[in-house]
This record gives structure tokens, C-alpha cells and sequence, in this order.
């Protein structure tokens, strides 16, 4: 989010789309599909003046993966060692309008830190660099701005919906400069998994005893929704609303403070529906023909 409130950003670098209606399809007829020909960068920007949505998956051809780099057609994610560069070259849809510039993302510390989500560990999560700050340049939509970020990791040997029913995330920036997550995740066998972790500036990982589920309405696709919090919620900011997944910020209180959390909630079960699986396609287009990258 920029210091300001007024714009906001998701970016998510897929090996292996997890949310891919084609990879689940591969997968589906037993092909054993290659993760690399499933990749995409997904873009979600928020303005004063809409919404721009981009999530083009691209094969194998027209990818390259290094130590340092990701390349995704025409997109690149490159880190120099001090920062993590994110440049964009995609098209919005369905509104087909350009998304175009960098963002550069600056950690304040580097954490080597991962947990299993799962009891059988076959995903895993662990922030890179929780706590950090974002300069976004874009000639298209036009814009520049400067704001605080986040930067995580996620990764599993098996699809999602294979082992979750629906989980709920949430990030919070704290007063000193700290960062709290709280993962609740809900399994098939009704068991949950819930972590609650504080990352601080200078390394450390806190555990912490999570407040109660506090109950969200549900979104206008019907998803149900629940976020930790001391006490009752407050404005909610509603920025995605699919059939399957929400993102929203909402004001809640955690470790005493009031705090602005970013907050997702993923349906599992949702998202594995062959209704759904139907609609994707129209928000994640594939392009099955290679194209010379950006940064050959």
C-alpha cells in the first residue's frame, strides 16, 4: 500500500500457477504437466480510479529462471543483491489495457524462515522479507509512488485443494516497525492449523497466542471469511471478490494495537469446482506461442 492510502498493489510470480484452470486440467488427465510451461505474473493494482487485473500464464518457451532472475514473457523479476526488481509488461483484462513499469522492492532484513501449512508438510510458506518498502514507477496506468511491502513464498508438491478446504491470511504492520502474520488454515478432516508469527527488524521470530476468529460477512460470491482480532471489526476495504478468493484490508486489533491488516481468504473446495474452473479462462488467458522475452 503507498503511504497515502490511495493506491495499492498484489504481485504474485507463479512457477506452476497454482490457480491455473490448464495446469489443473493437465493434471486432471494424469499428463504429469511440467511446472515451468505453467508461469505467470500476476498483477492486481488498485487506484482512486479502478482496478487493473492481469494474470497471462505463458509456456515453457517463453520462460527463463536463474538464481537471480524469472522471466515471464515480456515481464522480468530480477534481484541485485539490494533489491528485488519486478518489471511489468502485461495486459490488463478484460479490460485489455496496459500495465507497464517497474517496482522495486527494498527489504529491510532478509529472513530464512519456512513452516509446513499442512500436517503431512507437502506446503509450505515462509516470508522472504516481511517487512520492507516499495517504490512503484508505472508509465501505464501512470503513476509513482512509495509505500511499505511485504514479500512471502509459498510451495507445495501437490494441488492445493488436495489438502486444504479454505484458509485464512492476514499481515499486519505494528507500531515499532514489526510485521504480524496469522495463517488460519482449515483441512478435509476438519482439523486446523493456525500460526501466528511476529517478524521484527532486526531478525527475530515471535510465536503469539492468536486472538479469536472474529466473523467477516461474506463476500457477493458467498465466500465465508473470518479474521483474528482482539475485538470487533472495523472499516472493511474490499479489493478482489471472486468466486473463489477475497482480498481485502480491514481494521482489526492485534497485540494491543489497531492496526490495518491486509486479509485473503482462499475456498479450496471453491476454487476445484468444474463451474468455476470454467470461469477462469476469462481472467487468466494463456499464450501457448513463445515470444522473445524483455531481457534476452
Amino acid at each position: 500500500m503507498s503511504d497515502d492510502g490511495q493506491f495499492g498493489l498484489s504481485l504474485i510470480a507463479f512457477v506452476g500457477s497454482v490457480f491455473s484452470p490448464y495446469y489443473a486440467k493437465a493434471i486432471r488427465k494424469g499428463a504429469n504437466p511440467l511446472a515451468m510451461n505453467h508461469c505467470a505474473l500476476n498483477v492486481a493494482l488498485y487506484t482512486p480510479k479502478g482496478k487493473y487485473w492481469s494474470m497471462t500464464e505463458r509456456p515453457q518457451e517463453s520462460v527463463k529462471r536463474g538464481a537471480k532472475e524469472f522471466v515471464i514473457g515480456p515481464s522480468a523479476v530480477h534481484w541485485d543483491g539490494q533489491a528485488l526488481h519486478i518489471d511489468i509488461d502485461e495486459w490488463a483484462v478484460p479490460i485489455f489495457k496496459k500495465i507497464k513499469g517497474r517496482v522495486s522492492v527494498y527489504p529491510e532484513y532478509l529472513f530464512n524462515f519456512s513452516t509446513p501449512l499442512d500436517p503431512k508438510a507437502r506446503h509450505h510458506w515462509g516470508p522472504i522479507a516481511p517487512i520492507s518498502r516499495v517504490k512503484v514507477n508505472l508509465s501505464n496506468p501512470a503513476q509513482s509512488w512509495s509505500g511499505q511491502a511485504y514479500v512471502d513464498s509459498n510451495e507445495g508438491v501437490e494441488p492445493i485443494a488436495n489438502a486444504f478446504t479454505e484458509w485464512d491470511w492476514s499481515r499486519g504492520h505494528m507500531s515499532d516497525g514489526s510485521c504480524t502474520v496469522v495463517y488460519d488454515c482449515q483441512f478435509p478432516e476438519d482439523d486446523a492449523n493456525v500460526l501466528a508469527l511476529r517478524f521484527l527488524k532486526n531478525g527475530i521470530i515471535e510465536s503469539f497466542q492468536a486472538p479469536p476468529r472474529q466473523l467477516i460477512p461474506k463476500t457477493v460470491w458467498g465466500i465465508s471469511r473470518r479474521l483474528r482480532s482482539e475485538c470487533s471489526l472495523g472499516n472493511i476495504d474490499q479489493l478482489e471478490d471472486t468466486p473463489f478468493y477475497q482480498r481485502a484490508v480491514i481494521e482489526n486489533q492485534i497485540l494491543g494495537e489497531n492496526v490495518k491488516s491486509f486479509h485473503e481468504t482462499l475456498n479450496a473446495t471453491r476454487f476445484n469446482s468444474r463451474w468455476v474452473q470454467s470461469l477462469l479462462p476469462w481472467r487468466m488467458p494463456r499464450l501457448n506461442h513463445a515470444i522473445r522475452s524483455s531481457v534476452d
